[in-house]
């Protein structure tokens, strides 16, 4: 019998999927870690994937 596999999900075309990232400020503080900051990709909030569009431009019914 045939399985059913669930949807992939939607990749964020923004970010490729990889939406939250730490950058690093180039210094260190004083116990000698570096000093980073987080970003998030705007496109997504910081998840990684889109929702599907449920309606398109030019797309029929």
């Amino acid at each position: 019998m045939a399985q059913h596999t669930p949807p992939a999900p939607r990749i964020c075309p923004a970010c490729d999927g990889f939406a939250t990232v730490a950058v690093t400020l180039g210094g260190r503080d004083a116990c000698g870690h570096r000093r980073t900051i987080t970003a998030h990709c705007p496109a997504c909030s910081g998840v990684g994937t889109v929702s599907a569009r449920r309606h398109q431009e030019g797309a029929r019914a």
